[in-house]
This record gives structure tokens, C-alpha cells and sequence, in this order.
């Protein structure tokens, strides 16, 4: 009679840190203990812990925060020193990355934390963002300076990064139980995703001030920066201020303003909007305070985009539909535009009527169709998870109890 084969030796996973502060104190033992508990096959859906959750998004956070620094830092750097692939910012922008890499495989080998959507989301997000890696080096190769937020290449790493922390968003809001902790993660993945939207202005808000100053004979460029813009054919209007003056404001409210009306209804908390705003302007005004210390070039606020967030809160409080709540609170970003310009902190603005209602019609268009798509059937269905884990595993071997 033959022997039945050995059965594979169980897995010895070593007792779990008493806190996160020990875990960081030996991250060694910290990964050995993650790797052995965790990492093994699963598909999405697969049952996850409240505290197993707060784990991975916290991790999430914790990669764009240092994605964000990067960035902000990246700004002010190309104002004042020549592009360098290993600089400082782009160091701590791919350390950011680096992680965000490592989250996404861990979903996508393990299971835990996502439903098949927001898992297909992160996944798209981060190969897009790897393809525009090599693209953006090779444009920077073909074309010289080229410091613009506006170029394509630039374009893709934005898109990548939405649609990644998109998935970031549908997978904490799916399965995260409903509370404080729900609400403040939410938010501040809410913020990043904002964040990221309004980047490419940023340009504009450190060229301002950049190109002032040149025209003073104060400069905050290195000298290298000039002769190499020189050299290529670009005067220190084109590389500071690069795209015309109806951009900024349309950006701000097209794009900037209805991703915090997105955020508004997903989220469903009455200062949504407003508490993301803020945050971001007291991040951007803490930057400005250590850029400058550190002799970078600082830029201007813009404070409207808080006069916006407020106005979205109070229509969607108040249940106004988007066809009468834009055109208001354009008007109201537009008249504090205004008060902004006129005390000479906010980049060119197109102040001519045209330009004006064109982008008071894209906003409302945009606003409205928002409002559509949030009763439409289509999101109904959307928002159900798919989770194929759930279904191919018995519930006691999930690791975890349902969170929904």
C-alpha cells in the first residue's frame, strides 16, 4: 500500500510587534513578520481586520506624503538649479513611489484590502506611471530645459497617479468600517488626490514670483539656469510663465474645484471640501516657510481655491443642484481672484469676458454631470465590489472576519 505524500510543513509565523514603535524599532524582525504572516497567494475581496486595514492604507498615506514633499520640493528646485535625475526631490518623490510599488503588488499577489475594481485601479495607475518615467527623461534629453508642469510626459505621471490613488480611495472606502477613522483616512487620501490635480498650477505660483524678481535684478535663479535657458532659445518669461493666462484659473476651478466636489459627495462629510482646501494651503504655507529658509524660491497661495471649497460645501448641503451651484461659486472664485490679484499674489489671470464664461460653462457642464453621474444606475452597480476571493474561499480561512 503506498504512503500518502508528506504534507508541506506549516508556516511558523513569529509573534506579531507589540506596537508600531517597536515594529519600527526592529524593522528587520518588522518585515520578517509581515512577510511570513501576509504574504501569501489570495484573491480580492479576501477577508481583512479593521486593524489589517489601517495597516496597509496607513502605509498608503505614508507613501504619497512622501510622494507630496518630493514634489513640492521639485517645484522650487527647478526655479532655481538645472534638472538633475538624482536630485534630492526626485529622491524622495521615487522613495514614495517605491513604496507605493511595494503596495501594489502586495495587493495583487495577496488579496487583502481590495475588491477586483480598485485593484485593477492601482494597477493601471502604477504602470502608467512607470511608462511616463522613461518618457519624461527622454523628453527631457530631446528637448533641453524644459521645467514646464505642462508638457505630456509630465500629463502621464498626473494620470497615473489619479487613477492609482483612485483605487486607494475605493478600496478603504469598501471596506474600512464606518467611523473616525474612516472619515480622516478617507480625507486625507481625499487630499492627495486634490493635491495632485492642482499640481501642474504650481508652475504658474513659483514663475510669478520667479520672473518678479528676475525683472527686479534680484533673481532667485542660478546663473546656470539662465545661460543654459538662454542657450536654448527660451527667455526667462517662456520657462517661468510658459502657458497663457486663462490656464490657471480654468485649472483651478475645471479640474481643482470638482475633484473636492467629488470628494464632497463620496466622502459626505459637510466640510469636505473645505477641510481639504485648508489643509492643503497650510501644507503649501508650511513648505513656503522651509523653501525659503532654505534659500528655495517661494511661490504665491492660492487662497481661492478655499473660497470655492466653502461655496461646495454650502451647495451640497443645501442640496443645489450643479447647473445654479457653479456659475455661483465661479463668481465668487472669480471676484476673490480679483481681491488676490489686485494685492499682487496670484499668477496672470485672463480677466477678459470670454474667457470668463467659457470656463463658467466647462465648470457648470462638469458640475452637472457629476450630479448625473451620482444617480445614474451605473454608479449604483459600480459601487457594489466585485470580490473574487470572498466567494472561491471559505469564510474561516480568509484571515479575517468580513468588514462590511
Amino acid at each position: 500500500m503506498p504512503r500518502p505524500a508528506p504534507s508541506a510543513p506549516a508556516r511558523t509565523v513569529p509573534p506579531a510587534p507589540g506596537s508600531l514603535g517597536a515594529g519600527l524599532r526592529h524593522p528587520v524582525a518588522l518585515l520578517r513578520w509581515l512577510w511570513l504572516a501576509y504574504m501569501t497567494p489570495g484573491r480580492p475581496g479576501r477577508g481583512t481586520t479593521q486593524q489589517e486595514l489601517r495597516w496597509i492604507y496607513t502605509a498608503w498615506l505614508g507613501a504619497f506624503l512622501l510622494k507630496m514633499l518630493g514634489s513640492s520640493w521639485d517645484v522650487s528646485w527647478h526655479f532655481k538649479w538645472l534638472r538633475d535625475d538624482l536630485a534630492p526631490p526626485h529622491l524622495l518623490n521615487s522613495a514614495g513611489t517605491a513604496v507605493v510599488i511595494a503596495l501594489v503588488v502586495f495587493h495583487s499577489y495577496t488579496g487583502y484590502g481590495v475588491d477586483r475594481r480598485a485593484l485593477r485601479l492601482m494597477q493601471v495607475g502604477i504602470a502608467t506611471f512607470l511608462v511616463a518615467i522613461p518618457i519624461d527623461i527622454l523628453n527631457h534629453r530631446i528637448n533641453g530645459l524644459d521645467i514646464t508642469s505642462w508638457s505630456p510626459s509630465h500629463a502621464l505621471l498626473y494620470i497615473g497617479t489619479a487613477i492609482m490613488l483612485a483605487g486607494a480611495v475605493r478600496g478603504w472606502w469598501l471596506y474600512a468600517a464606518p467611523g473616525r477613522v474612516r472619515d480622516l483616512v478617507s480625507l486625507g487620501l481625499w487630499l492627495f488626490f486634490a493635491e495632485n490635480v492642482v499640481f501642474p498650477n504650481q508652475h504658474q505660483e513659483y514663475g510669478v514670483l520667479s520672473l518678479r524678481a528676475y525683472e527686479a535684478g534680484e533673481t532667485t535663479a542660478e546663473q546656470q539656469l539662465l545661460d543654459f535657458a538662454a542657450s536654448q532659445g527660451q527667455t526667462p518669461t517662456m520657462f517661468m510663465l510658459p502657458v497663457p493666462s486663462w490656464v490657471h484659473p480654468a485649472w483651478l476651478l475645471c479640474a481643482g474645484l470638482l475633484s473636492l466636489v467629488v470628494a464632497r459627495k463620496v466622502v459626505g462629510l459637510r466640510w469636505t471640501s473645505t477641510t481639504v482646501a485648508g489643509v492643503y494651503l497650510a501644507y503649501r504655507a508650511v513648505m513656503w516657510l522651509g523653501l525659503v529658509a532654505l534659500d528655495f524660491p517661494p511661490s504665491v497661495l492660492p487662497l481661492v481655491l478655499l473660497v470655492g471649497a466653502v461655496c461646495i460645501d454650502l451647495a451640497v448641503t443645501f442640496r443645489l443642484p450643479g447647473w445654479s451651484a457653479a456659475p455661483a461659486t465661479a463668481a465668487a472664485v472669480y471676484a476673490a481672484g480679483w481681491l488676490q490679484d489686485a494685492a499682487g499674489l496670484l499668477p496672470p489671470w485672463n480677466w477678459s469676458w470670454w474667457s470668463i464664461a467659457l470656463v463658467l460653462a466647462s465648470f457648470t457642464a462638469l458640475w452637472t454631470a457629476v450630479d448625473l453621474v451620482a444617480r445614474s444606475r451605473w454608479l449604483a452597480t459600480w459601487r457594489e465590489p466585485v470580490e473574487p476571493g470572498r466567494t472561491a474561499e471559505p469564510a474561516a480561512a480568509l484571515g479575517g472576519a468580513p468588514t462590511r
